[in-house]
Parts: C-alpha cells; structure tokens; sequence
C-alpha cells in the first residue's frame, strides 16, 4: 500500500498548483468505435460514484484509467476496490478533477459527485470532448439544467443520467400497462417516498478544520464559503440547500419521472406545497422532512409526498407511484407493480394483476450497457438522455420552490413571473468559479 500512497500524496501536490480555472484543456472529440476500449474516468469515488464505476466495470469493454476525489481516504478505498475488478490497469489518482478533463486517454466521465459540482463537470466533460454518465438529479437548479444541454448539444457528446429506473423492465411493463388505458381515467398519480431509514441528524458544531487528506476548498467549490460541518460532508450534503434539494430531489427524480412518462405530460399549470421540519424541528437539517407538492395539470394532479424517519407510506410500500384509475390503481415500486382493483358495490371494475417482480438483471448494470451502446453508435438518445434528466430533475425543483416561497406558483417553461420565486431558478456561485457561459 505504500505505493498507492504515494500515488495519493502526488495527487494532492499535483491538485494544489492547479489553475483556479475550471476548464484545463480542450481536448478535440473523442469517437469510439464498436470494437474499441471505452476508458472512464470517476469524478467522486464515494457511495453511488463508486457503484456506477463498479457496474461499467462489468462490462468487458471498460477499462477505468484515472478516479479523482478530494478526500485521500475515499481515494485510497475507492482506488482499491476499484482494482479488484479493474484488472487490466491500474488508474491514475487525482486530488483535483479537472485532472480527468486533462487526461486525453479518457473517453467517459462518471460524475458521482454532490449536486452542486455537476453543472461544472459535466460542461467541462463536453467542452474537453468526453461523454457523461452523470448521477441524478442532474442540476442543482433549473437554470444549471438549461445550460447542462446546450453544451451537450454544442460539443455532441452521449450524456446518460442516473436515473437507473428508466433502464429497468418491470418499470417499462408497468408503463405499457398504464397506457393500454386499462384503467380507465386517471384522476391523480401518487408519488411517495417515506425513507424510515434516513435518520435525523442532531446538531454539531463547525469544526476548525477538515479532517486531514481533505480539500474542503474544493469539495465547497462554486458553493457559499462556510465553516468545516461533518454534518454538511459525504452522504448528508444532501439535506442542505446550497448542495442539493432533500428528498424531493434525491428520491423526486426517480419517482416524479415515471409518473410524468406514465400520463405523457411535461408541464404542470400550477404547483403548491405544504411540509415543513415536524419530525425533527431541532436537528441540522434544512431541507424538509416531511413534504406533499400537488402539482396541477389540466384533468389530473400529481401528489408528491415524502417523509424521513418513516416507512409508511402508501399501498403498504415506503416509496412508489400509485396511478389510481376509474376501474383500478396501478402501484409500482422497485419492488415490481401490481394493480388493485377498483370495487364499488361488491363489483370488481378490472381483474386484479398479481405483483409482478423486477427481472433482468439489474437497472444499474442495463442503464450502463445502454449508454455503452449509445457512446458506440453517437445516439444521443439513451433511456435517461440529458433532456429526459433535466426536465426531471427542474420539476422536482419546481416543489421545492414552491415550498420555499409559501406560494402557489404557475409556470410557463422558463420563470413564474414572481420575483421572489425567480430568484431561485439559478445559484450564485462563489469565486473564483463561474456559471458555465454555452
């Protein structure tokens, strides 16, 4: 382990005389035939970045060559465990991120980092000429979406998003389902995710400084300057609202995506949300941990529910949609779908459908074999492309924003004509990183 020390401590050397400037080089367009090594790159080797290398990995055609990471102790794990299943190359190791863009070899970038980094990096991965499997929710704001498009329009890079659900077949059974019309009229799509497994978080204090190994400056990056906060760090970033959106977001992506797919609408007329802090008022977290968002569309609504600390959500599941029809409701979950039938008066309106459970090999590992095959034949269009990911990811902020004001807001495509409403649509980002300019 000495070496792959050593590796780490040049790393660091290497990412602390870097220019501030968030685009190193640009690299000319990578192309990748059908026969060819796709080298990746990881930016983020923590939880789900780690998980998305690991499930290219599996793939035969997929070499990683460089993880980049601003902490040395995630570094130094992720390079090991990605070395057990990466045995054709041992990857470089980065501090700074921007090294991946540097790096001409690579063909792919993972970005697995918080939300508030992926506008930056996956411009930058555009710009330098490489693809981009970019976890959800795409955007940390709905103009840093807008801007994430245009440069993957611009520079004709293969993005996939995340969202390892559109990649999962019993999710697609249960759509053709929905839209067989079966039914009947659907009056209202219900999206929950209660997370009994997300505990609260209590308060501690800003520490003096970052544990060692840690570029806290850089993790920070575009977002306010604040004081080292364990609680603000790794995994619970996402319960703060300079990094990330709560559940809204984190689940909302997933969940809201296939109930807009299964009505094939895009844009709701009004949306309104209630919720607050009621199961923990005192712990760290700010972002909510209980919240419904209806939004309004012309003859249906869809019902965002969310909790923490709380398994009981709807049809006995504690995450799901539930379509509920004239005739029946379709419930689906990761755990398969089903439908219940609708009884008025002792009469069944439909047959009931029993559960059928997921099948074929995992969301995760067929999201990556889709975008694989997209990178190897330029289709833009993979099962979460850029477009499908964006649009998600600016309606789940759309229920934040209307949680944050108190105000039931309309929205035409690009502002609620409400000041104070617009002021959320894009982040202020710290010196010395800019908003990407496309």
């Amino acid at each position: 382990m000495s070496t792959r020390r050593e590796f780490i401590r040049q790393a660091s050397l290497l990412g602390a005389g870097l220019s501030v400037s968030p685009f190193m080089i640009k690299a000319g367009i990578n192309r990748v035939g059908a026969n060819d090594i796709i080298r990746v790159g990881l930016i983020g080797c923590n939880g789900q970045g780690m998980s998305n290398l690991q499930a290219f990995l599996r793939n035969p055609e997929v070499e990683c060559v460089a993880i980049a990471d601003i902490d040395d102790a995630v570094l130094q794990r992720g390079a090991e465990r990605a070395e057990r299943v990466n045995t054709k190359k041992v990857p470089n190791l980065y501090k700074d991120w921007r090294k991946i863009m540097d790096n001409k070899d690579i063909d792919v970038v993972i970005v697995g980092t918080p939300d508030h980094w992926h506008c930056l990096q996956l411009v930058a991965a555009c710009e330098a000429g490489k693809d981009v499997f970019c976890e959800k929710p795409l955007g940390n704001s709905i103009e840093e979406c807008n801007v994430m498009i245009r440069a993957a329009e611009k520079y004709k890079r293969v993005v996939q998003v995340g969202q390892w659900q559109r990649s999962d077949p019993h999710w697609q059974d249960a759509m053709a389902f929905v839209h067989s019309g079966k039914l009947g009229k659907i009056r209202t799509v219900r999206v929950f995710s209660y997370q009994g497994w997300c505990p609260s978080i209590p308060v501690q204090p800003d520490q003096p400084a970052p544990p060692p190994g840690v570029d806290y400056d850089m993790w920070l990056g575009p977002a306010t300057k604040r004081p080292f906060n364990k609680n603000r760090f790794h995994f619970t970033f996402r319960w703060f609202w300079d990094y990330a959106g709560g559940l809204m977001t984190d689940w909302g992506v997933h969940l809201l995506d296939y109930a807009l797919y299964g009505m094939k609408v895009t844009a709701p007329g009004s949306i309104m949300a209630a919720g607050g802090k009621f199961g923990y008022p005192d712990d760290a977290c700010e972002t909510p941990d209980l919240l419904q968002t209806i939004y309004t569309f012309d003859d249906f609504t869809v019902l965002w529910d969310h909790a923490i600390g709380i398994d009981d959500g709807a049809y006995g599941r504690n995450h799901g949609l539930g379509f509920v029809g004239e005739n029946g409701t379709l419930v689906l979950d990761r755990g398969g779908w089903e439908v219940i039938p609708e009884t008025v008066n002792k009469v069944a309106r439909m047959e009931a459908v029993p559960l059928n459970k997921p099948y074929g090999g995992g969301g995760l590992n067929l999201h990556v074999k889709n975008h694989l095959e997209c990178i190897k034949t330029r289709n833009p269009n993979c099962n979460a492309s850029i477009e499908i990911g964006s649009h998600i990811a600016k309606f789940s902020q759309l229920g934040n924003i209307a949680y944050r004001t108190g105000k039931k807001l309309s929205w035409d495509g690009k502002s609620f004509n409400d000041k104070e409403a617009d002021a959320y649509l894009t982040k202020q980002y710290r010196a010395p990183w800019e908003f990407p300019k496309i």
